[in-house]
């Protein structure tokens, strides 16, 4: 008697090309809906573990704002704001009223001016024969120095966001002059914790100068096939500008709110600074170099996003490069590291962490007008 098995045949299923792109697709999705928002959560605990505290002084301070609109508006703001936690009194005004006429009545302990450029200096000098203490804080070193060469011996304190403009200044006879470079204000750039509904890999945000033009269209092609999203003024500049138009959004400024949702929506912002020696926008005959970085450094670090940006030597002095923040020096180091972060999630995420981290420690306003503070009323 023979005994016969019968063996059940099995069919194993194979998913078709279809089915298999959008499993990985949903795979993708998952991880990366886990990374933005393990990220975010991260960053979260980082603001909340942030708490500044600085000396309150009874100080009474004239705050003569730049006069500029925007896009110095919003510096205005930030600093006005920040002051009135610093000090007892803030009494904000505007340098097209009779500064020295106010700063007499009033006999505030320091006027401190914005930009200065607006401010006649027969008033400045004025005020300091009454004893007042005057300050300016400058913003535009070193690309207007050829205006601003006029104006700074009239004060009694020179603070600049530019470190090579302090041997300039003090070669003019200025005897107080110091390096203050802008910051972040966290009510304007700061993380934001709900995913962003507009996501983009790369992102610039800022003015198509022309070095910024030379340096970016030998690239555009390659770059561009990331999702990457430009925002500024002047970008039709770009000799293929045609073809990049529906991700250009041209001759726009956009406010802090939007900057910073733009910021946030991206994996990674670049930042590129504009040069010293762009004769058709500067006023810098001396050709100072620009060794500080701008005030975008701070403000995309604040929002917990990788920043890509091109070397400045004081730079590492603010932030460390490869840990809190990354550098380029050539298009083709850009695109580079642009594509490596894209595909390198966690070293992307931490970096942009550690930013947030260093920024809140280190880089706010609070910090900045503390020490100036610490400086004029030691």
């Amino acid at each position: 008697m023979s005994i016969v098995k019968h063996r059940k045949m099995v069919h194993h299923y194979q998913p078709s090309p279809a089915e298999e792109a959008r499993a990985r697709g949903r795979e993708a999705g998952y991880s990366g809906g886990y990374e933005e928002g393990y990220l975010k959560g991260r960053a979260d605990y980082i603001v909340k573990s942030h708490t500044e505290s600085f000396p309150f002084r009874q100080l009474h301070v004239l705050y003569v704002a730049s006069g500029k609109g925007f896009p110095y508006s919003p510096m205005d703001e930030a600093i006005s704001t920040t002051l009135r936690g610093l000090v007892a009194q803030v009494t904000v005004i505007e340098p097209g009223q009779p500064v020295c006429e106010i700063a007499y009545q009033l006999m505030p302990d320091l006027v401190l001016v914005l930009d200065g450029m607006f401010v006649q200096n027969e008033q400045l000098d004025d005020i300091r024969r009454q004893g007042i203490k005057t300050a300016v804080w400058l913003t535009d070193d070193p690309y207007y120095t050829d205006m601003t060469t006029e104006n700074v011996n009239h004060y009694d304190y020179v603070f600049t966001l530019e470190s090579n403009c302090i041997p300039y200044y003090q070669q003019l006879g200025c005897k107080q002059v110091y390096h203050l470079p802008f910051a972040a204000f966290p009510d304007f750039y700061k993380p934001v914790r709900t995913p962003s509904p507009q996501r983009r890999d790369v992102s610039f945000i800022g003015s198509a100068y022309w070095n910024r033009i030379e340096f970016l269209s030998p690239i555009m092609d390659r770059l561009m096939q990331y999702n990457t999203l430009i925002n500024g003024i002047w970008w039709d500049r770009l000799p293929n500008f045609a073809a990049y138009r529906d991700r250009i959004e041209v001759n726009k400024w956009m406010g802090p709110q939007e900057t910073s949702d733009a910021y946030n929506a991206s994996k990674i912002v670049i930042n590129l600074h504009r040069s010293h020696e762009d004769d058709s926008v500067n006023n810098n005959a001396v050709k100072i170099p620009a060794a500080s970085p701008n005030p975008r450094t701070f403000e995309i670090s604040a929002c917990a996003t990788l920043q890509l940006t091109d070397s400045r030597s004081d730079l590492a002095k603010l932030y460390t490069p490869g840990k809190e923040i990354e550098t380029y020096n050539s298009p083709e180091e850009l695109l580079d590291k642009i594509q490596y972060y894209l595909h390198h999630e966690q070293e992307r995420r931490e970096i942009a962490l550690n930013a947030l981290d260093r920024t809140l420690r280190e880089h706010t306003y609070g910090h900045r007008l503390n020490q100036l503070l610490s400086i004029v009323f030691p």
